[in-house]
C-alpha cells in the first residue's frame, strides 16, 4: 500500500511580469554603424594584415615598401599587395607610386578613430 504525501504549495507571491535584466542606460551602436564598423574590423581580422600594419608602423616614418614587406610575412608580392590594398580601402594605410614600387604608409588616425569609437560604445558606460 502506498502512503500519501502531502504536496506543499509554493505561494505565488506577484503576478506582474518584470524583466530579469535592467535597461541600457548608455548609447548603443545603430544598426548602421555596427555595419561600417564591422566591415572595418573584418580588415584587420587577418593575421598577415595585422602584421603588415605591424611591420608598417615599425619603419621610420611609419612607411614601408611593399619589397620589404613579403619577406617578413612569408607571402608573395601579389598577395602582400592584396593585403595592403584591402587595408588602404580600409583607410589604414596611404599608398604612393615611386617608380616601380608601391610605397605604404600607415594612418595613424584611422587607428585611434577606430579604438575610441570601440572605446565609446563598449567601454564608456562600463568605466562610467
Amino acid at each position: 500500500m502506498m502512503g500519501c504525501m502531502a504536496l506543499d504549495l509554493i505561494p505565488v507571491t506577484s503576478t506582474a511580469a518584470t524583466g530579469c535584466c535592467s535597461p541600457a542606460t548608455g548609447s548603443t551602436m545603430s544598426a548602421e554603424d555596427a555595419e561600417r564598423t564591422a566591415r572595418t574590423l573584418k580588415a584587420l581580422a587577418d593575421p598577415a594584415r595585422l602584421r603588415l600594419l605591424s611591420l608598417i608602423a615599425a619603419h621610420d616614418g611609419g612607411e614601408a615598401c611593399v619589397c620589404d614587406l613579403t619577406g617578413p610575412v612569408g607571402l608573395s608580392q601579389p598577395t602582400v599587395s592584396h593585403h595592403l590594398k584591402v587595408l588602404t580601402d580600409a583607410g589604414f594605410v596611404t599608398r604612393e607610386k615611386r617608380g616601380v614600387w608601391a610605397y605604404y604608409t600607415l594612418v595613424p588616425d584611422a587607428v585611434r578613430a577606430l579604438t575610441a569609437h570601440l572605446g565609446e560604445h563598449l567601454l564608456d558606460a562600463v568605466d562610467a
